[in-house]
């Protein structure tokens, strides 16, 4: 069995008038990411983790925030297209473990919603996929609300 491993980061910008996404779920706040996409953090980390594991690049490459068809797109569907990419390279999600960083909202009354929204889409069970949040204890940009950050982790392995 051949497995691979990948890790993936992402940041976005808290800005008033956004919705905030994170991992495909809306999130009530009076601010949101600021991106060409729904700006979902969690999801974009997932994604660079699932296609460098498959050393397939990064988002940008297959996602650039200069093609207008990816201008406001649900970042849901990002993640299907990352997961019909590395299906193709003959690889299939073992498990995702994932991390969000920011100092507000509260994200565990929604981690489980996430879960259902990643494992859906990933083919793969609710325990398989782990997200978790930390704050920054108010150091840097996430301390002072002016951003998020999510980092995840992707195990594959051949079909």
């Amino acid at each position: 069995m051949g497995i691979r491993i990948g890790l993936g980061v992402d940041f976005h910008q808290l800005a008033e008038g956004r919705e905030l996404w994170i991992g495909g779920v809306l999130i009530p706040y009076h601010k949101g990411g600021l991106g060409h996409s729904d700006a979902d953090v969690l999801l974009h980390a997932i994604c660079d983790a699932l296609l460098g594991a498959a050393c397939l690049g990064d988002i940008g490459v297959h996602f650039p925030d200069t093609d207008q068809q990816y201008k406001n797109i649900d970042s849901k569907i990002l993640l299907q297209q990352s997961i019909e990419l590395i299906r193709a390279e003959g690889y299939r999600v073992i498990n995702i473990d994932s991390t969000l960083c920011l100092q507000e909202p509260k994200i565990k009354p929604y981690i489980e919603q996430m879960q259902e929204v990643i494992s859906t889409i990933a083919g793969i069970g609710k325990r398989d996929i782990s997200v978790k949040a930390t704050t920054t204890e108010q150091m840097g940009f996430v301390g002072r609300k002016e951003g998020v950050v999510a980092y995840a982790s992707a195990l594959l392995e051949t079909i």
